[in-house]
């Protein structure tokens, strides 16, 4: 409704984002019967697999387990066409959840959030959007993504090259032909490691440009037929139990046993099995691989064994093989022949170690020794600033007229990962603080739209008219989120878990380490112990 008094809209809540997380927020605070109204920077709704479809972009979560549980009818009507779904596709089953629930009618697309500031007096939060729009919203809930704000690297002389330039992370709608251009790509994370093959297929000459090797496993993809389809639609309600349980959204739970309380012969069984199915969760093969350098260092010489053998050139394998991080510690990729593509004679491999990148000029890229690599084009696969970074670039102002971004100026602070001190009313889901990036994202965004949906369900039901993390509630759980990623490797690694691909960004682990289902038991607790940790605040 538009209020009588002015072009303000007032509405019950404002969701920010059409990802997955966004949606299925939408379909269940309207259950409730809220009034409720969504922007979205995009044209359509997908969040990250909007704007991301670069060549080869690629879930690397099952098709089968990377999709919405909430709804039995849905689950049995879509029909996944390969093991890993591939971008076009997710974004199918994503516009077909948003056709079938009738979720576009309370977005409003293209169309980015720019301020969200409370009114002390009502506790209300007025947001004010780039096309003008004011909205009034007793709730305001973020559902941005933790990968959705790219980073671009500051280079000298990057406005002067004449050829095009891209970002896997912006990547254009129309299709992109490399066919006969000398192409050079910068970065070699998750987007770098799936789109180069494809690029390489097409570019005359391909030259990747690596400051830090990664660990990729094949995905061992292949496509399903129905009768493997059927099996896993008889088979739902089992594996979304296994998956909530687990520490990363999927049924396949870790070995029994510490890796070296077994043979040398059934560790090595147990790899084979993680390789063969392919992807992140090679990471998870033993209970201990990540908090156990031994362990860990076990799994790392077993993924080289398996990686040397791609490539035919032992200094190009020394180049590709990572020494500064244990294995696991930087999220796994996903890829589809991304080894063997350097036995290609059109690529090439720069270390950006050895030999950094000096500036770019007119002609391409420009290295330290004085090497000019002349280029028709330069994708730019350098990754986002990831968790923090979409609300960063909000002016989000709670009491006091305090900013988040000074609330977070030492890295982020939320009770939880969902609440912040001195913003009531306000949630932030599948962000900082919770599993996140650490898990299936699809039972993330449902662990968190069911404990918010119950959450205002409880406020309403006792009269209460808003909810605000306390102040030592905030501590706690910064530290006990600290505490759970000191005893693992991860914080040994140079990650955008902790920022570290952001110059001046503080060095903190943001996700909870803990795991979807203990996670999802430290929420449930709270709330069965009437949000303990909250101050419930009534009129």
């Amino acid at each position: 409704m538009i209020d009588s008094n002015s072009s303000t809209e007032s509405v019950d809540v404002m969701v920010v984002g059409a990802g997955v997380t966004g949606l299925y927020a939408v379909h269940r605070l309207r259950g409730l019967g809220y009034r409720v109204r969504g922007f979205e920077r995009g044209d359509d709704v997908g969040g990250v697999w909007y704007w991301n479809r670069y060549p080869g972009a690629r879930c690397d979560v099952e098709s089968v387990d990377y999709s919405y549980s909430f709804d039995e009818d849905l689950q049995q009507e879509w029909d996944w066409s390969e093991k890993y779904a591939a971008q076009p596709e997710i974004m199918r089953y994503l516009r077909h959840v948003a056709d079938r629930f009738d979720l576009r009618r309370s977005y409003t697309f293209a169309t980015s959030v720019t301020s969200v500031e409370l009114d002390e007096e009502t506790l209300r939060w007025t947001v004010r959007t780039d096309r003008g729009q004011v909205v009034s919203a007793r709730f305001c809930v973020f559902a941005v993504g933790c990968l959705s704000r790219t980073h671009l690297p500051d280079i000298p002389g990057a406005g002067e090259f004449a050829g095009a330039t891209y970002h896997t992370g912006e990547w254009p709608h129309e299709s992109v032909d490399f066919t006969g251009l000398r192409v050079g790509v910068i970065g070699t994370g998750s987007s770098g490691i799936q789109s180069i093959p494809l690029i390489a297929e097409q570019a005359a000459h391909l030259t990747v440009f690596q400051r830090s090797a990664n660990y990729s496993i094949p995905a061992g993809n292949e496509p399903l037929d129905d009768e493997a389809r059927r099996r896993q639609k008889a088979g739902y309600a089992e594996r979304r139990r296994l998956s909530r349980l687990s520490g990363g959204g999927s049924p396949h739970m870790a070995h029994a046993s510490r890796a070296f309380e077994v043979s040398e012969r059934e560790r090595r069984a147990a790899f084979a099995r993680r390789w063969e199915l392919g992807g992140v969760l090679y990471a998870k093969t033993f209970p201990d691989q990540l908090s156990d350098l031994k362990a860990n260092e076990a799994a790392r010489a077993f993924w080289e064994e398996k990686v040397r053998v791609l490539i035919d050139d032992p200094e190009v394998a020394d180049l590709l093989v990572p020494t500064d991080h244990p294995i696991g510690t930087k999220r796994i990729v996903t890829d589809s022949d991304y080894y063997a593509t350097f036995n290609r004679d059109n690529v090439r491999l720069v270390s950006l170690r050895e030999n950094p990148i000096q500036r770019i000029d007119g002609a391409g890229i420009v290295l330290a020794d004085g090497t000019v690599v002349e280029l028709d084009a330069i994708v730019f696969a350098t990754g986002f600033d990831a968790m923090t970074g979409a609300v960063d670039r909000i002016d989000v102002r709670g009491r006091d007229g305090r900013k988040l971004t000074d609330v977070w100026r030492e890295g982020p602070r939320t009770y939880l990962g969902l609440a912040v001190n001195g913003f009531p009313n306000l949630f932030n889901l599948t962000g900082p603080g919770s599993p996140s990036v650490l898990a299936n994202v699809v039972l993330c965004a449902e662990q968190h739209g069911d404990w918010l949906t119950d959450c205002l369900r409880h406020l309403d039901a006792h009269g209460y008219l808003a909810i605000e993390a306390r102040e030592e509630s905030v501590e706690q759980w910064v530290t006990e989120c600290r505490e759970r990623a000191a005893t693992t490797l991860y914080p040994s690694a140079n990650s955008w878990y902790l920022g570290a691909n952001i110059p001046g960004k503080p060095r903190v682990f943001m996700p909870f380490i803990g795991g979807l289902g203990a996670y999802g038991e430290i929420i449930a607790d709270v709330a069965d112990q009437g949000y303990r940790g909250f101050d419930l605040i009534r009129d």
